[in-house]
């Protein structure tokens, strides 16, 4: 059935102004995306399948590419792009601190700015966060992009943002491809070089979270710092 067929308090758009757009379910908020049919399939049964391509259902967007999306009949190139580039713009929400600057308070805090950014990656990612006095974020460094099992972090790179910008402490983040957050012997080793470096520049080490599937694990809950 096509959208304009259904009764007006079911369509997407309508249904939106009247009940709010939470109360849309992913397949609604991804035909809103998509925008239009194709002949003979509306943008509801395009978004069922785009839904239904994988088992992780919505989760699968978060990773998805250009050419996944194409690969769906019906799918073309404005459509993939339109449903990319709100899965970009969600995902740099999610990550990214207010205009009023956040406040670390504790290992959720930095678990809660990261997880959904950081989760499905296929690759080790290591990031620094940079805080004031107060535990105010100042900004969020890339450190560097690693393998699919290691990611290479040197002092240098860690540090040099961190000085610029006159940090007081930093909050190491990283993920494991795998799933499973639990520290390796290479993550302890390098959050104590990252520890004594932080001692010698007068730059408190507060924290080294790493970022699992929906999971994370503090280094400093562990008592290791």
């Amino acid at each position: 059935m096509r959208i304009k067929h259904l009764p007006e308090d079911e369509r997407p758009v309508e249904k939106s102004f009247s009940m709010g757009i939470e109360s849309l379910s992913n397949g609604e908020l991804l035909a809103l995306l998509i925008n239009s049919g194709t002949k003979g399939k509306s943008a509801m049964a395009l978004a069922e399948e785009v839904l239904a391509k994988d088992e992780k259902g919505i989760s699968y967007l978060r990773e998805s590419s250009l050419e996944e999306l194409l690969s769906i009949n019906g799918i073309g190139k404005a459509k993939a792009a339109r449903i990319m580039a709100a899965v970009e713009l969600g995902k740099r929400i999610a990550s990214k601190p207010t205009e009023k600057r956040v406040k670390i308070e504790s290992d959720e805090d930095v678990a809660h700015i990261f997880m959904e950014d950081l989760r499905y990656k296929k690759k080790e990612i290591f990031k620094a966060v940079l805080l004031d006095s107060k535990g105010g974020v100042i900004s969020i460094e890339t450190v560097s992009i690693g393998e699919l099992t290691s990611t290479l972090v040197h002092p240098r790179e860690v540090f040099n943002q961190a000085v610029k910008k006159s940090a007081a402490a930093m909050v190491f983040v990283h993920n494991h491809p795998s799933g499973d957050p639990t520290p390796s012997k290479e993550d302890f080793n390098t959050t104590d070089r990252l520890v004594a470096c932080g001692d010698i520049l007068g730059i408190k080490v507060v924290d080294h979270i790493v970022i699992g599937d929906g999971r994370y694990i503090s280094i400093r809950s562990m008592g290791k710092i």
